[in-house]
């Protein structure tokens, strides 16, 4: 039950993303469908105009329209103290949109473009407990900015729960954005709340034509989208949802069900195992009159009352266990104790419980025919085993189904780690690239190498761990009608050598050239293209003909699980995070010292931000890690309270046949085949659950696994080892029982018959 308690608390986190807001209902984002060469895609990443049209021309849809920048690190400085914060660009209708608690100052600040809103852990933590509305503040080392509101922080399961900065749409340094007209620039975000009586369908059929006659190339769509959906629903195949992290919730569900009914199934088994010592008490029951529904109620209270007595043990369990399930879900659950509808389904869920495990037992003891049982002939049928034994091989089925689900995920993990990256991974350091480092890019580099901390260092417009950027590119022979996008990524001309990557045709960049007319293309980019070699070819990039240099091996720089997607390097363009190759051998606290004291030398008004790339890339696999960490808690709670149920069996029947044993042993028999005899019925057991369990495990599992492009097969080896593991276990539990029983002096057990 308190497994139960733990996986419902973390699936009603889940299913409440977003639903702080009392109109979540109405909330929805905007996003587009691309369709090019038959295939559709889905983004949530929208063209400025699209989202201007939808505030102009369709108010009889939308109550509100707010667009917001993608997310940001920004740079605070009151006076000697500087932190930096998550923030965004956004329209003054967003924080009345999201329902932002104003604890000080007014919603409507937004609207100014000199004023900004922060959150209270923002606020705290350049103020304290002062009020810092109508203070001053210096953004990016560059602008003052007055703080026209505090809110309060929003919830850690929400869309924006890491925005601690919301900056006015209408500054000037959100120009680009607040003045973009291109329809094929997509490079925001759009949030509408719509007007009462209108869906989701209704309002993306009337808006989905609206981006089609601007954009050339390919046919794009727009839709709207429940923000509150995206969580669970945020996958789409061909355009249109196909699940996402909605699995994941309903194989936490199963598990905790299961996990729940294992225990029920023990009440059970032992209830009816152990009827014959309350054949007496029902015999006598219905001689004096009691009714089988009489009965069926006492036992059904009786059940509901050890339910209810183990439920406060549960959640005294569950809240003790609670901050190592928050590690493991990486979390911040907590019971909420003062919900009066938390007391109200908990109360039923332990009912229900109690009623689902006292049910059999129930039927099963009021069924008894009084005259047999009150004279002592009352014997148990060799069929009244049947459904304890349906009732075992259903236990052991479930657990084996949660082991090999628990290897097969593992494995994955595993197999997806161990993927080449086309880079060298280890020692390399990211940092945010602000204005005033670009300054003194040849300076800063020339002095971090003289640190002995560096052996390169280099510039690029995405880190390593996420190139975003997708473009179409033109190249000879190309049909007009195929349209693709490639990951463009500007580098300078030491990135190459500093993350390590491996040319495979041509040459690097070089300051020996003039390389802002050049390109590098990745061999996915080459298969794209169609040229097996395209060095010395005139491509057509960003309006510009570019001559391609060179071919590199395919860098995993996305999804570890997906193909790796066509990327193009190019030698120009704006910059935005550098990367540092750290020197072997140099103990990393000393190295990382020295270079902090270089980048404040040359930018003094910003702290010191970094990311070490193999941290980076460790968080691609956070989600499956925990998926399968999880998997492995519950399925070894599944084993242990299997083999409680086993034990507990294993005790009864050796307890059934003391004479039987007592005999035996008078006539010779040996300890091996005393325990073989009693322990060869589990162990048939056993072997029946495996049967089932391969089948049904073999499906889930591979249609699981039909969700990641780059994925393993589900070798022979996962279920051998399942099946001899939980032989092993079933083996031991019993061999206690059955050994003890075995070493029993007879003369004993059959003078007490």
């Amino acid at each position: 039950m308190a497994t139960a308690i733990l996986i419902g608390l973390w699936i009603s986190d889940e299913t409440s993303y977003d639903h702080y807001n009392p109109n979540y209902k109405k909330l929805a984002k905007i996003m587009i469908t691309q369709t090019h060469g038959g295939v559709s895609y889905a983004e949530t990443t929208i063209s400025m105009p699209l989202g201007f049209a939808m505030q102009t021309k369709y108010r009889d849809l939308f109550k509100k329209v707010a667009l917001v920048s993608f997310h940001n690190l920004h740079i605070l400085a009151i006076g000697d103290k500087k932190i930096s914060g998550r923030g965004v660009y956004a329209q003054e209708q967003f924080p009345s949109m999201f329902g932002l608690t104003i604890m000080n100052g007014s919603p409507g600040v937004l609207s100014d473009p000199s004023t900004i809103m922060i959150a209270k852990s923002l606020a705290v933590s350049l103020f304290g407990d002062e009020n810092p509305v109508n203070k001053t503040i210096l953004l990016d080392n560059n602008l003052n900015m007055k703080i026209g509101a505090v809110y309060e922080d929003l919830p850690e399961n929400s869309s924006f729960a890491t925005t601690t900065l919301l900056l006015p749409w209408t500054n000037t340094l959100n120009s680009y954005l607040s003045n973009n007209t291109n329809w094929q620039d997509h490079n925001g975000e759009g949030f509408v709340e719509l007007n009462d009586h209108v869906s989701v369908e209704q309002a993306t059929e009337k808006i989905k034509k609206v981006p089609t006659p601007f954009v050339k190339g390919f046919k794009e769509e727009a839709l709207v989208y429940r923000l509150d959906k995206l969580h669970l629903y945020g996958e789409f195949t061909n355009g249109r949802p196909a699940g996402g992290r909605i699995r994941l919730v309903m194989l936490m569900g199963f598990i905790g069900a299961f996990v729940l009914l294992l225990a029920c199934i023990n009440f059970m088994n032992l209830s009816t195992a152990r009827s014959s010592k309350r054949a007496r008490e029902v015999g006598i029951r219905k001689t004096m009159g009691s009714l089988p529904v009489h009965l069926i109620a006492q036992f059904l209270i009786e059940s509901a009352f050890l339910t209810l007595f183990a439920f406060v043990i549960a959640l005294l369990l569950a809240q003790l266990s609670l901050s190592f399930f928050n590690n493991l879900a990486g979390k911040h659950i907590f019971i909420p104790y003062g919900n009066p509808m938390f007391w109200f389904l908990c109360t039923g869920f332990a009912l229900f419980t109690g009623l689902l495990s006292g049910s059999y037992p129930a039927f099963y003891l009021s069924g008894f025919q009084p005259v047999k049982v009150l004279k002592g002939a009352f014997q148990g049928s060799r069929y009244n085993s049947i459904p304890r034994q349906v009732l075992v091989v259903m236990q052991f089925t479930v657990s084996l189904c949660l082991i090999i689900g628990t290897i097969i995920v593992y494995k994955q993990i595993l197999f997806a780690k161990n993927r080449p990256t086309g880079y060298t991974r280890d020692r390399l350091v990211t940092m945010p690239m602000t204005t005033e480092l670009n300054g003194h890019y040849d300076a800063l580099h020339e002095e971090l190498l003289r640190t002995g901390a560096v052996t390169d260092m280099a510039a690029s417009s995405y880190p390593l761990s996420q190139f975003n950027g997708g473009n179409p590119m033109d190249w000879r022979g190309k049909d007009p009608g195929f349209i693709v996008f490639f990951r463009n990524v500007n580098v300078t001309p030491e990135f190459g050598r500093t993350v390590g990557w491996k040319i495979t045709e041509g040459r690097d960049f070089s300051r020996a050239y003039a390389d802002s007319n050049s390109i590098i293309l990745s061999e996915a980019a080459v298969k794209t293209i169609g040229i097996p070699h395209p060095v010395g070819e005139i491509v057509k990039y960003g309006g510009k003909n570019r001559t391609v240099v060179g071919v590199v091996h395919d860098m995993l720089t996305n999804s570890p699980y997906d193909n790796i997607e066509p990327a193009i390097f190019l030698g120009d363009g704006f910059l935005s995070v550098i990367t540092v190759r750290m020197k072997a051998g140099l103990p990393l606290p000393t190295s990382m010292a020295a270079i902090e004291k270089v980048f404040k030398k040359y930018n003094p008004g910003s702290p010191f931000i970094y990311q070490y790339n193999d941290e980076a890339y460790a968080k691609k696999f956070s989600s499956e890690e925990r998926v399968a960490n999880l998997s492995a808690v519950f399925a070894g709670m599944a084993i242990f309270i299997s083999c409680l149920g086993m034990f507990g069996l294993a005790s009864f029947v050796a307890e059934q046949r003391t004479k039987e044993i007592g005999v035996r042993k008078v006539l010779g028999a040996t300890m091996f085949s005393l325990w073989k005899m009693l322990s060869t019925q589990f162990v048939r057991l056993v072997l029946i659950s495996l049967c089932i369990s391969i089948p049904l495990s073999y499906y889930g599992m591979s249609r699981w696994l039909q969700d990641y492009t780059y994925r393993d097969h589900i070798a022979w080896w996962i279920f051998a080892a399942a099946g001899f593991g939980i032989l092993l276990i079933t083996l031991i539990t019993v061999s206690y029982q059955a050994i003890k029983a075995a070493l029993m002096n007879p003369v004993n057990s059959l003078r007490s018959e």
